[in-house]
C-alpha cells in the first residue's frame, strides 16, 4: 500500500507540472522563442550542473569502489536493454525520428526525480548506496550512449552528411558534467560551499523546466496525441517488462554462479530498471529534429502507468 500511494504521489507532482506548461502554452503566455530557448537552457546549463552537484553529494571515493560488484550486475542489463531494443527496431521496422526514442526507453530511467524519492521511500536510507550504482550506471548510459542513439536518428540528416562525424556529439554537456564530477570526487578536490550551493540551484530547475516543456508540446499536439499505437506500447513493455526482466536474470544468473547480493541490493536495481521514462527525452529528441509528440506520449504514459507497474513489481521481487 505504502508503494502505491508513494507512486502515486510522485506521478501527480509531475503530472500538475506538466499540466502547468500545457495551460500556460494554451493560454498565450509561452512564445514559440521561449520553448526553443528553454531546451538549450535545460541541456547546456542546467541539467550539467544538476550531475555534478548530485555525484558529489551522494558518492564518496569508498563507495564508488565498494559498490563494483553492484555495477557489473547494472552494466549486464543497460547492455541486454540496448542489444533488445536494437533488435526490436529491425524487427518492428520502427521509423527513423523515433529509433532513438524507442532505444532509450528500454536502456534509461528518470532515476533522481521518480526514481530516488520511490527508493527512499520503500526501502529508506539504508538502500541509497544501491541505488547510487544504478544510478551511475544510467548516468553513463544516457549520456553517453543514450544521446549518441538519439543524435544519429536524425531524420533530416542525409547520407552525405551523415559522413561529416560531429565529434562534440561524443561529448555533450550533461557527460561533461558527469567526468568533471568523477575527477572532484577522485582527487577530493574541495569545492566552496556557496560554489555548491549555487549549482544545485541552477540544476534544480531541470525537473520542473522539462516537464513544463512537456506539457508545450502536449499543447501544440492535442491531448489527443496521448495514443497507444503499435511503437508505443513495445516501447512501455521495454521499460516495464522488458528491463527489470533483464535486472532480475541477471541477477539470479550471478546467485547460480555463487555471486549473491543482499536482497535490499537486487531490489533496489529491480525497481529503478523500471522506473519511468527520462524526463529530458523530449527535448533531447526536438534537438535532433526527431517524432517529438512520440517522445512526449512515451514520458507521459510511462509516468502515469508507474503508479500501476511499482506495486505489481513490489510483489515480483519479493519471491526473488
Amino acid at each position: 500500500m505504502e508503494a502505491f500511494v508513494t507512486s502515486l504521489e510522485s506521478v501527480a507532482e509531475i503530472v500538475i507540472v506538466i499540466a502547468l506548461g500545457y495551460w500556460l502554452r494554451n493560454s498565450g503566455r509561452l512564445s514559440d522563442e521561449f520553448k526553443g530557448n528553454i531546451s538549450f537552457l535545460i541541456m547546456n546549463i542546467a541539467l550539467p550542473a544538476s550531475i555534478f552537484v548530485s555525484v558529489l553529494k551522494y558518492l564518496t571515493r569508498d563507495k564508488l569502489a565498494s559498490l563494483s560488484g553492484g555495477l557489473v550486475f547494472a552494466f549486464a542489463s543497460f547492455a541486454g536493454s540496448y542489444i533488445v531494443a536494437w533488435l526490436l527496431t529491425k524487427i518492428l521496422r520502427i521509423r527513423p525520428g523515433r529509433r532513438g526514442t524507442f532505444i532509450n526507453m528500454f536502456a534509461n530511467a528518470n532515476t533522481i526525480f521518480i526514481g530516488l524519492p520511490l527508493n527512499m521511500a520503500l526501502f529508506g536510507t539504508k538502500s541509497l548506496p544501491y541505488f547510487l550504482v544504478y544510478y551511475v550506471m544510467n548516468t553513463i548510459s544516457t549520456w553517453a550512449i543514450g544521446v549518441f542513439f538519439i543524435s544519429n536518428d536524425d531524420p533530416t540528416v542525409t547520407k552525405d552528411t551523415k559522413k561529416e562525424f560531429n565529434w562534440r556529439k561524443l561529448l555533450p554537456a550533461p557527460l561533461v558534467g558527469f567526468l568533471v564530477s568523477l575527477v572532484f570526487l577522485l582527487l577530493a578536490i574541495p569545492i566552496p560551499e556557496w560554489i555548491t550551493k549555487t549549482l544545485d540551484m541552477v540544476g534544480g530547475i531541470v525537473t520542473p523546466m522539462s516537464l513544463i516543456y512537456i506539457g508545450i508540446i502536449l499543447a501544440d499536439a492535442g491531448l489527443k496525441s496521448i495514443r497507444f499505437d503499435r511503437d508505443t506500447i513495445w516501447a512501455l513493455l521495454g521499460r516495464f517488462l522488458f528491463a527489470p526482466a533483464l535486472m532480475i536474470c541477471f541477477i539470479m544468473l550471478g546467485a547460480s554462479m555463487g555471486t549473491t547480493m543482499p536482497s535490499l541490493e537486487s531490489n533496489t536495481l529491480i525497481i529503478q530498471a523500471a522506473a519511468p521514462g527520462l524526463a529530458v527525452l523530449p527535448i533531447l529528441v526536438g534537438q535532433s529534429h526527431g517524432d517529438v509528440e512520440y517522445a512526449t506520449n512515451l514520458v507521459t504514459t510511462s509516468t502515469v502507468l508507474f503508479v500501476v507497474v511499482v506495486p505489481i513489481l513490489m510483489q515480483i521481487v519479493n519471491y526473488i
